[in-house]
């Protein structure tokens, strides 16, 4: 029970839910409590223990379901067929004479023959889930990837070998003196077990594949993705993709996380420890730290949603919603020619669900031509009182203006009142100011400009987001 319990916080931490491991332990506690007797119950405990935020619930239900349930719902395929007789009758006593016949040649025939022959769900649901666990079933990484994967499955199962035991059970079939007639028809009610066994192991990879991490990838292709341009991600890409947003989001978690809890103590203080070490001969037997109190920073994002970077946002605003997901103080919004908060839809949706909303005309008009002066005006006027000395303002955008306004003094403003302003720019660096490109007029009103474009430049980003 707590090996499966390990397994499924493993499972929810792949697809995004975040399970504390005090929150595993209580999990652990909270199942050996209630059991498996009663499944809602169990679920319900899990669930309590588990999920955090409701959008997540939608997500464990159905992990739970695949997880605990799916094996028993593969295994509910193998049921009668057309094959069967269609008396029930014949059909039990049909099942009864293969029993005595599996009975008579014991360890010939394996347990996988024996449950198929026998429509003995409960074993082959016991045969499958022990295939899974194994580690011996690859997850597909494409369509076209699904039949060697299914091809391993069966051959670690032993497939291949069950066509010898139908000749040792006709075999004994003909000697125990039953009719032609009878032995056709054992011949045809095993091989309609093992081809519904086939659609099993299609079904059993799929489940696989939910359960797979994305860290499986080939080193080759995970530094092809680092490299490859947001502009020419293919959707399949880019979902390939969230697992490294969110681990990008949890590493900037993590090193203010640290930075924060030493500021709590207080950094050391040299010279004052070097100060006060002098009466025991220079040994520092008391520590001085510097007790200054450090403030934890808001952060405020503004992506450009327009057609010339709808990919790339795409992709941004995955970086985006990590971002709020992991701190409480971060507000989000997204412009075309105005700007529109995104923060309450990022708090209450489902990521993919977010994203589409805001970049499908829910929040702004995204027909409107980009009009980044009017955007910036617009945030001045109603939002540049939220800003002050902790907040870092990130702006994700090409700066492309379409030959309006720049309205840069209102940015100039922004970054007097900020903390920082940092831009990252999809474009490559050697376009900017060109055509309607405003970046250099913008670039003067930032602390920080960084080209933009790719996984491996998200990742320096990420690491100036963290620095004091």
């Amino acid at each position: 029970m707590i090996n499966r319990v390990l397994q499924f916080v493993a499972i929810l931490r792949r697809n995004g839910i975040r399970v504390s491991t005090a929150e595993t332990l209580d999990s652990v506690e909270a199942s050996l409590l209630t059991g498996l007797a009663d499944r809602d119950t169990f679920q319900s405990a899990l669930r309590t223990a588990m999920v955090k935020r409701p959008v997540d619930i939608p997500v464990f239900n159905g992990l739970f379901d695949d997880f605990f349930s799916g094996m028993g719902r593969l295994a509910a395929g193998l049921d009668e067929n057309d094959t069967a007789p269609a008396n029930p009758a014949e059909y039990q006593e049909l099942l009864d004479r293969i029993e005595k016949l599996l009975d008579s040649l014991g360890d010939e025939i394996s347990p996988l023959a024996r449950a198929l022959l026998l429509n003995d769900q409960a074993a082959l649901e016991k045969i499958l889930r022990e295939l899974a666990d194994s580690g011996k079933v690859p997850a597909p990484k494409s369509p076209s990837s699904q039949q060697g994967a299914v091809r391993a499955a069966a051959k670690a199962l032993g497939v291949g070998g069950l066509s010898q035991e139908l000749e040792r059970l006709l075999e004994a079939a003909e000697a125990a003196g039953n009719e032609e007639s009878e032995l056709e028809q054992i011949r045809e009610l095993f091989n309609e077990r093992v081809k519904q066994l086939g659609e099993m192991l299609k079904s059993l990879v799929k489940l696989q594949g939910r359960y797979e991490s994305s860290e499986e990838a080939t080193p080759k292709e995970k530094d092809r993705l680092l490299d490859k341009s947001f502009y020419y991600l293919s959707p399949t890409e880019i979902k390939e993709m969230r697992d490294a947003v969110a681990i990008l989001a949890r590493r900037l978690r993590n090193l203010l996380a640290l930075r924060y809890k030493r500021a709590k103590r207080g950094r050391l203080d040299v010279k004052s420890t070097l100060r006060h070490s002098m009466e025991f001969g220079g040994i520092p037997f008391r520590i001085r730290y510097d007790r200054r109190k450090r403030e934890r920073p808001s952060v405020v994002v503004l992506c450009d949603i327009s057609d010339s970077v709808r990919t790339v946002s795409r992709f941004m605003l995955q970086f985006v919603h990590s971002l709020q997901d992991m701190y409480s103080r971060v507000r989000s919004f997204v412009f075309v020619a105005d700007m529109g908060e995104v923060t309450r839809l990022f708090a209450e949706n489902e990521i993919q669900s977010a994203i589409q909303q805001a970049i499908t005309g829910d929040v702004v008009n995204v027909y409107a031509h980009s009009n980044f002066g009017r955007a910036f005006s617009q945030f001045h006027r109603d939002q540049l009182d939220t800003i002050d000395g902790r907040t870092t303002v990130i702006i994700l955008g090409d700066a492309r203006n379409n030959y309006n306004a720049a309205n840069d003094w209102a940015l100039r403003d922004i970054q007097q009142r900020a903390r920082r302003v940092i831009w990252l720019n999809p474009e490559n660096r050697s376009t900017w100011g060109f055509g309607d490109s405003e970046m250099q007029v913008y670039a003067v009103h930032c602390d920080v400009v960084e080209e933009c474009r790719n996984l491996r430049q998200l990742y320096k980003v990420v690491d100036l987001l963290a620095t004091t």
